[in-house]
Formats: structure tokens, C-alpha cells, sequence
């Protein structure tokens, strides 16, 4: 059994995030003793999931739903593949957008290092993408999306 402290140093999450969590319904199977929670391990995989899904974007009612869901039993199994196969999706093009971000600020530290070097960024930015190091016209084709 673990206290709320020690779940939240395991965690690196606060100790009101995780009592906003029972709050919320998120640990429905959680035991009290002299009113002191006190986390199993089947708490620790519940909240695993619960950090997972909310850093993937759900909000607290869904992952609630998905709880029920598995309180439920075998019959919600194709509901949770589901609910995972459409997080997965939504992941996938978050990775997406953030790699398209990072092409851009690559290009444009690259852009202002030379600019630095110049004293002016008139020279950078008349210089045709072609003339630009290999790397950096990828990282300007892809933030351009012209590749």
C-alpha cells in the first residue's frame, strides 16, 4: 500500500491533483483507512493510464467513462479498443503538427545564427532556398510543406 505522498513523488504530480482524481470519481475501488487513502497497485496502473490519457488530450470525463468501462468487465472490451485506437489517432497527428513546429524553429534558428554572423538578415533572406545547406532547405520545404 502506498500513501497519497508517496504516489505523488512516484507520480511527479501534486497531492491535489490526485484528490481532484478520487475527487472525480477516477478511483472508485480506492481503500480508506481512518480516512487516509491508500493506493495498491492496481491504483498505480489506474493512474498510469489516467496521466497517459490526459497527456494525449482526453478530458476527465472520458477517462471516467473509460474506468467505468473496465469496472464494467469483458463486454466494454471493443469500446476501450476503440476509445485507444482513436487517442492513437489523435496522438499521431499531434506528433504530427509538433514535428512540423520543430521543422519550422530549426529553420529559423539556422536563419537567425547566419543573420547573427551577417549583422543583417538581408542577406539570409534574399538567398534563394536552393543556395541553403542540405538540411536546412528540408527543414524549410517540410515547415512550408512543399515536401
Amino acid at each position: 500500500m502506498y500513501t497519497i505522498g508517496q504516489i505523488s513523488d512516484m507520480f511527479k504530480i501534486s497531492i491535489s491533483a490526485i484528490r481532484y482524481y478520487d475527487k472525480e470519481g477516477l478511483f472508485p475501488n480506492i481503500k480508506r483507512k481512518n480516512g487516509i487513502r491508500q493506493f495498491d497497485d492496481n491504483d498505480l496502473e489506474a493512474l498510469l493510464v489516467i496521466e497517459c490519457l490526459k497527456k494525449s488530450g482526453m478530458q476527465i470525463k472520458e477517462i471516467k467513462q473509460f474506468l467505468i468501462w473496465c469496472n464494467e468487465g469483458n463486454s466494454t472490451l471493443p469500446k476501450r479498443l476503440k476509445m485507444f485506437e482513436d487517442q492513437k489517432i489523435k496522438v499521431l497527428n499531434q506528433i504530427q503538427e509538433l514535428e512540423n513546429t520543430l521543422n519550422l524553429i530549426n529553420f529559423k534558428c539556422w536563419y537567425y545564427s547566419e543573420s547573427v554572423k551577417q549583422g543583417t538578415d538581408e542577406y539570409v533572406k534574399k538567398m534563394p532556398v536552393t543556395k541553403m545547406p542540405t538540411d536546412i532547405q528540408i527543414f524549410y520545404k517540410k515547415a512550408h510543406k512543399l515536401q
